[in-house]
């Protein structure tokens, strides 16, 4: 074998055959282009599920624990349940679960103006989680009464025409033919999370609000908002929830809540692997084609080597070395050339998507090593394996014919 990898290196690198060292760049740019087209898809796809992932769990936690409702959908007003301070403590105390915030939510009409808006405002209690928020500052609870603060989405703020400390006023609807109440808030912040089933529908304020206009009691609430450290624990921190929950509460993880956006993430996957057998199909039919012309061309000296007594095993192994060499030269080049765009993409984001198709403005990027070292890996393997079955032509070929060949 040590005879096959000497000439399969030399016929390789040989740069005195101006039509064999084009075949070999021809392969060579061809397993680059997949493999870098590979390297980018899993990139972009992964960061595309991250970004969106977390701009879902940021604003509305991982799962909802809510008094039971037959067929209750997301934007439906939660019956209230006294907080139970000793079941938070027992979730704050499971190992994924980093925060259990207190909501409820209401419908609203929101005013300025002329113009007016139907929303949901979403009450929240001192200490919750307000990364979604991107300008002003977040609001001022108070120990008695409640904080006359909102945070308005960009895109109500743009469509309202309000800013920062701008006052607004908010219609708090009632059933029963009730009349709404109306409130004078002001604006402290404006989040955006791209997300128009988000932007388009919520305000957030303080849920001592929601509690006074509802005649609750002053430690009713609407549910409990869990986070958790890593989204993909989702199913095993529900099952451990589940085990504490009282009988009365029911819990639901965000992709019940919103199924349409977690589907559309699910599709990301099979497009995934849709690219990847793609691309990998391109470098094994190039491989090929390109194995298959440098036979034909060294027709002559297979016979040569046949002649001098050489095995069609040890002749099989030239191409094969060779067809290695070519492919793993295309894999470092398209690393090089994958990993460069996509730290480029990562870092400067010239690439750009429109928000209110994909929910974002830029095209993520989170490179996973282990799927780089993956399609690495695996290119060589299938390709280097699928060239054994046309290195079996060199078996056909007679010595004294081939001798003749030109």
């Amino acid at each position: 074998m040590r005879v096959s990898m000497f000439i399969a290196g030399r016929i390789a690198f040989n740069r005195f055959s101006s039509f064999t060292k084009f075949i070999i760049n021809i392969a060579m740019i061809a397993t680059a282009f997949s493999v870098a087209v590979m390297i980018l898809a899993t990139a972009m796809i992964n960061g595309f599920q991250q970004v969106i992932s977390e701009k879902i769990f940021s604003f509305w936690g991982h799962m909802h624990v809510t008094q039971y409702q037959m067929n209750a959908g997301p934007l439906a007003e939660q019956v209230p349940f006294p907080q139970e301070p000793a079941f938070r403590s027992q979730m704050l105390a499971l190992p994924d679960v980093t925060a259990v915030n207190e909501f409820a939510t209401k419908s609203v009409i929101v005013k300025k103006g002329r113009e007016t808006e139907g929303m949901i405002f979403k009450g929240i209690s001192p200490g919750a989680k307000m990364e979604f928020l991107q300008e002003g500052r977040p609001i001022r609870f108070t120990d008695s009464g409640y904080a006359a603060d909102v945070i308005l989405s960009a895109n109500t703020a743009a469509l309202l025409q309000l800013k920062l400390n701008d006052a607004v006023i908010v219609y708090f609807v009632r059933g029963d033919g009730l009349p709404p109440r109306a409130r004078k808030l002001n604006v402290c912040g404006i989040y955006k999370t791209g997300i128009e089933e988000y932007d388009k529908t919520y305000l957030v304020g303080d849920i001592n609000l929601i509690r006074r206009l509802n005649d609750w009691a002053p430690d009713d609430i609407g549910g409990y908002e869990i986070f958790l450290k890593d989204y993909r624990k989702i199913d095993s921190a529900r099952s451990q929830i589940g085990e504490i929950l009282p009988a009365e509460l029911a819990i639901r993880s965000m992709q019940e809540v919103y199924p349409n956006i977690f589907d559309w993430l699910g599709l990301q996957n099979k497009n995934e692997i849709i690219i990847l057998v793609i691309m990998v199909i391109v470098a094994v039919i190039n491989m090929i084609t390109a194995i298959l012309i440098l036979i034909l061309e060294r027709t002559n000296m297979v016979g040569i080597l046949k002649a001098l007594g050489m095995r069609n095993g040890a002749i099989q192994g030239i191409f094969i070395y060779q067809a290695a060499y070519i492919t793993l030269a295309g894999v470092i080049i398209g690393n090089v050339l994958g990993i460069g765009l996509a730290l480029l993409q990562q870092y400067t984001g010239f690439f750009r998507l429109p928000e209110e198709s994909y929910y974002m403005s830029v095209a993520p990027i989170a490179i996973q090593w282990w799927k780089v070292a993956l399609i690495n890996g695996g290119t060589l393997l299938i390709c280097v394996l699928i060239l054994i079955i046309p290195s079996l032509l060199i078996r056909n070929i007679l010595p004294v014919k081939a001798i003749q060949f030109k």
